[in-house]
């Protein structure tokens, strides 16, 4: 049955009534997630893990998103939205109280593994229900407000880590706190009723390779690129000699360029070829890391960089996300959206792996690391354009029903 024809009007005023009880939760949660990670970064240096060592506690985030995302769908699909929200955020709390717990490079590596996956299977059942409730005209726009809302709250995380002893369990018990209060607006609010997902049809990878390439190898590359960028910031600032306090200001600044910038491209992308956004995109946050290889870190030069790297960057996965949904019909977009977080989650496990590498050789190898793979995702979509450049038409715009995972590395992401 074919779907009615959509327009590029916004969203109706219902829908705000229908998701602002998600949107607190999912603000709360990524509070404790800022908090959380920074404090893991922060940490590790303080207590001397070495940078092999640094790179697998933060790769674990990213092989416990994999397995998350890969679950969470089937869960969503035996309980609902709502079960499996609340179980996930109980699962995320009792994380972070063990990390504090219990210190070490093996126990880190296992309990960043379960909040990676607890976090991804959040995104799965936000990004469910509300792209059940867009189309394909409004998607970018959409997704990122979405994008925004979330990043600021995991920013805001961040900074209120600047106002913490690192080393001190008062972190690990706020993190805690805000991951439990996230499950009250959800479980309470009477408008949290999130549409039927609609049957579900696996969709293999060969599958996916044989109509959107182009999507599955971006997602892969901006992983990798996210991996590192988000992963190893506390990491690389607590190197360079910043205060704790700086430190969270310096991983902050991204959410301020993902608000400044995130909706603007995500909204170009509605209207133009979305590959070309992408690589106007990944060549701004390419010239911004080249600026940061020159300047301190915590410069307001360095900081400025932070914050045009951060609003380019973090809308590479919608794109990547929304091109690839253009492209295949509504029955197959929950399946093909969770291949999607997966490609993403595997690139963003090889990240830190790479970024910590590099910074072995110097502490420069982290924003040497964000220089070569912005411009290897510029590169890859430059050659996708000269390939096919009729490619970016889209089909008939039809209601979303499944998950784009436009997300993952922010809580990690990041």
């Amino acid at each position: 049955m074919s779907a009615p024809t959509s327009t590029a009007s916004p969203a109706p005023p219902h829908l705000a009534l229908a998701t602002w009880a998600l949107f607190a939760g999912l603000a709360l949660l990524l509070a404790a997630a800022g908090v959380f990670t920074t404090l893991i970064g922060v940490r590790a240096e303080l207590d001397g893990f070495s940078d092999a060592q640094i790179g697998l506690v933060t790769a674990g985030y990213y092989a416990g998103f994999i397995v998350g995302s890969r679950l969470a769908s089937a869960a969503i699909s035996r309980v609902g939205h709502i079960r499996v929200y609340a179980a996930l955020a109980a699962i995320l709390t009792a994380a972070i109280v063990m990390s504090g717990m219990l210190s070490g490079p093996w126990w880190w590596l296992a309990l960043r593994f379960v909040a990676g996956a607890c976090l991804a299977g959040q995104y799965v059942g936000a990004e469910s229900w509300l792209n059940q409730l867009t189309t394909n005209d409004t998607r970018g726009r959409l997704l990122s407000i979405y994008l925004v809302v979330s990043i600021v709250a995991f920013g805001i995380g961040q900074v209120g880590f600047g106002l913490l002893d690192p080393e001190s369990l008062t972190g690990f018990g706020i993190a805690a706190v805000l991951a439990s209060l996230a499950v009250v607006p959800v479980a309470l609010s009477v408008d949290a009723a999130p549409p039927p997902l609609a049957k579900r049809r696996h969709v293999g990878l060969r599958e996916m390779w044989a109509t959107v390439p182009t999507g599955m190898v971006t997602s892969v590359l901006v992983g990798v690129t996210h991996g590192a960028f988000i992963g190893l910031g506390a990491v690389f600032a607590t190197r360079a000699g910043l205060s704790p306090a700086m430190v969270g200001v310096f991983v902050a600044m991204p959410t301020v360029g993902n608000v400044l910038f995130s909706v603007p491209v995500g909204s170009a992308s509605d209207r133009i070829d979305r590959r070309l956004v992408g690589i106007g995109a990944a060549l701004v946050a390419t010239a911004a890391a080249l600026v940061l290889v020159n300047v301190a870190p915590g410069s307001p030069a360095g900081l400025v960089s932070m914050v045009v790297i951060g609003g380019f960057t973090y809308p590479l996965y919608s794109i990547a996300g929304a091109y690839t949904t253009d492209k295949i019909p509504s029955e197959q977009m929950n399946a093909v959206a969770g291949q999607l977080v997966l490609l993403y989650g595997v690139g963003a496990m090889i990240g830190p792996l790479i970024g910590s590498a590099a910074m072995a050789a110097s502490t420069d190898g982290y924003v040497w690391t964000t220089v070569v793979a912005h411009a290897a995702i510029a590169a890859f979509l430059m050659v996708r354009v000269a390939q096919h450049p009729d490619r970016h038409k889209r089909t008939q715009a039809v209601p979303l029903e499944g998950i784009t995972g436009e997300l993952p590395v922010t809580a990690g992401r990041r």
